[in-house]
């Protein structure tokens, strides 16, 4: 790596950091200007803009031919949005977790990572499959907002000291709202912008390494285009904006799948090639870690800092094994083996007990004496 792609590479980082910092101001206050909760501007503003990078890279790698790259940064950026991202989170600060996102998010987005599965089954996304992905964008969009402006017109109806008291911080003029949207328009292009520089150094390396483009892409362009969201995401926890933080990722995993893996098939001469690895590996990986979202999300409502160590563990190791596999490394039979065999178990095992116990506690499920009425 030459000096001034060093260089670059120093000062996307900096973008980064100045960036997130005024997304997240911009968005926090736009949401209290216009009565929409921050959670709903998470879901859409935030997570659409900062996976800004992950269409920019996919559309352009799926006009070049390089499917691998444009399919791996997808499937990569959810692995990396889950594991990594939430996990930083909680343990800078445990995250207390909206009820929508059980009720409503977390499943679409179960749900969305299945179907990125079944349309790949064959080898490849359509263009019709990828036109099928991008409606389900627009309509999941539209039934957010429309959704907060009901909780909204809620809150007007209970009495405008509720409403007030809530967005007690929203504008008091046009000037305001313009300098929020201009918060978030140049927050967006500076993310955008040094997440740029950062990515192509990496890929830079990478070649150099002789690394293959689905490894390329489901780890060093999956992580770089997702930046934007680590920045933002940590952002967001440090300055208390929990719902964007969280926010942020499950809609970006939603974005995604549907508007990124969507345009990208559309616009790919013939459809969008699935290597056989991704399907047969990193999508179901994708889907499991969608799956562990529910059982740690409503555990207390709260993603603990226990939580976000075994997200980044997993991140790490997943990490790992790629590594390990691309280069048939010695360790990787005995490294699969435990984590196969102990470590996936017992995380399992853990997470079913706390499970339970949040289930007990909430009086969803009712075990031994307490279903008897018996009192000690």
């Amino acid at each position: 790596m030459d000096a001034i792609t060093l260089v670059l590479f120093v000062i996307g980082l900096g973008l980064l950091i100045v960036g997130a910092e005024a997304l997240v101001r911009g968005a926090s206050k736009l949401a209290a200007a216009v009565g929409i909760s921050p959670l709903v501007i998470g879901l859409t503003i935030v997570a659409f803009g900062t996976s800004a990078p992950e269409m920019a890279v996919s559309v352009s790698s799926a006009l070049q031919g390089q499917a691998d790259i444009a399919v791996g940064n997808v499937v990569g950026s959810n692995i990396f949005n889950v594991l990594f991202i939430l996990g930083i989170s909680a343990i800078i600060a445990p995250l207390v977790v909206a009820k929508q996102f059980i009720r409503l998010d977390v499943p679409i987005m179960i749900g969305v990572s299945v179907l990125a599965m079944l349309v790949g089954l064959d080898g490849v996304i359509s263009r019709i499959e990828g036109g099928f992905l991008f409606a389900g964008i627009v309509a999941y969009t539209a039934f957010l907002i429309q959704q907060s402006l009901k909780e909204k017109a809620a809150k007007v109806a209970a009495g405008p000291d509720e409403f007030d008291k809530e967005y007690s911080d929203k504008p008091k003029g046009g000037l305001d709202y313009a300098k929020n949207i201009a918060f978030i328009a140049v927050g967006l292009v500076l993310l955008v912008l040094g997440s740029r520089w950062l990515v192509d150094g990496a890929i830079a390396i990478a070649k150099t390494l002789g690394v293959d483009d689905v490894v390329i892409g489901l780890t060093i362009v999956a992580a770089g285009t997702s930046l934007p969201e680590v920045a933002t995401s940590i952002i967001a926890t440090i300055k208390g904006e929990r719902d964007i933080a969280v926010g942020n990722v499950v809609g970006s995993n939603i974005f995604n799948i549907l508007a990124v893996l969507g345009l990208s098939s559309l616009v790919a001469p013939n459809g969008l090639p699935v290597a056989p690895s991704i399907a047969a590996f990193d999508t179901p990986v994708m889907i499991a870690v969608a799956l562990a979202c529910l059982p740690i999300f409503f555990t207390g409502w709260t993603i603990a800092r226990w939580e976000g160590f075994v997200f980044l563990g997993y991140y790490v190791a997943y990490t790992v094994f790629l590594i390990f596999n691309t280069t048939q490394h010695a360790a990787l039979p005995a490294f699969s083996t435990v984590m196969m065999f102990f470590v996936v178990p017992i995380t399992v095992l853990t997470l079913a007990i706390t499970t339970v116990r949040a289930l007990q506690q909430q009086g969803v499920l009712k075990l031994g004496s307490q279903s008897t009425g018996i009192k000690k």
